[in-house]
C-alpha cells in the first residue's frame, strides 16, 4: 500500500484494503464503463449515475449539455465513484458476510472540454473504447448535436480504491460451526445483440457488436 494522495482520500475503515496505485485504479476504471458522480447542486447533494471512460491520467463523462449534473460539475468539486461486485462472501456468522469487490473514489474539480475539436476526439475515443471501429461507421455528428453535448473531465490526482477477495474471514471457533461458507462469484454476462426492429434488410452485426465485452 502506497500513501494516500490526500488525506480525504485515505482509507480509514480497513485499510488494509486500500490501493492508491496507479495502476489498479485504472484498472477498475476500464473494467466497467458505469460511474456514480456527487456534486452539490444549488446547496443540495446529488449523485447521478453515467458511463466514464479513461484516458491516461483522466478520467471523463459527457451529457446533455442541459443537464443538471453537469451544469454543477462545471469547474467545481466532484466526487466520481466506481463499485464492481466480483462475488458475495457467505460466512457462519451473519456479522462476517461480506462482497468481494473492486471500488474507488476520485476527488478533484471537473473541467469542461472547450475546444470542439478536442471534444469530437474525446467522444470518438469514448466510442471506440467499447466499440472499436464503429466511430468510422456511424452517420457523421452534425454540428448541433456536438453543442447539445457537454464532455467533462477529472485528473486522477486524488484517488483512493479499496479492493476486497478471497474467502470469509470468520472467527476462529466459527470454523468448527456446521454451517456452508464459501463465495458466490458474480459476473456482468454480454448476451447476443438483438436486431432494431427497423434494420435494413441484410444487415448483420458486425464483429465490434458481436465480440463485444469490457474489462474482467
Amino acid at each position: 500500500m502506497t500513501d494516500a494522495p490526500s488525506e480525504r482520500t485515505r482509507v480509514k475503515r480497513l485499510n488494509k484494503r486500500a490501493k492508491y496505485d496507479a495502476e489498479t485504479v485504472h484498472a477498475i476504471l476500464d473494467a466497467t464503463p458505469i460511474c456514480n458522480v456527487g456534486y452539490v447542486f444549488k446547496g443540495s447533494p446529488y449523485v447521478t449515475p453515467t458511463l466514464q471512460w479513461r484516458e491516461g491520467d483522466h478520467v471523463y463523462w459527457h451529457g446533455s449539455s442541459a443537464s443538471r449534473m453537469l451544469e454543477a460539475c462545471e469547474e467545481a468539486q466532484v466526487c466520481l465513484t466506481v463499485s464492481i461486485i466480483d462475488g458475495f462472501v457467505m460466512a457462519r456468522a451473519a456479522f462476517n458476510h461480506s462482497c468481494n469487490y473492486r471500488s474507488l473514489m476520485a476527488f478533484g474539480t471537473a473541467h469542461k472540454v472547450d475546444d470542439p475539436a478536442e471534444k469530437e476526439t474525446r467522444l470518438r475515443n469514448f466510442t471506440e473504447k467499447l466499440w472499436p471501429g464503429r466511430w468510422d461507421t456511424l452517420r457523421p455528428a452534425t454540428a448541433q448535436e456536438m453543442k447539445a453535448t457537454t464532455v467533462l473531465s477529472l485528473k486522477l490526482d486524488e484517488v483512493s480504491a479499496k479492493v476486497r477477495n478471497g474467502p470469509p474471514g470468520d472467527d476462529e471457533e466459527d470454523y468448527a460451526v456446521p454451517v456452508w461458507a464459501g463465495v458466490i462469484p458474480v459476473q456482468t454476462q454480454i448476451l447476443a445483440p438483438v436486431d432494431d426492429p427497423r434494420l435494413l434488410p441484410g444487415l448483420t452485426p458486425p464483429a465490434h457488436v458481436t465480440d463485444f465485452s469490457f474489462g474482467t
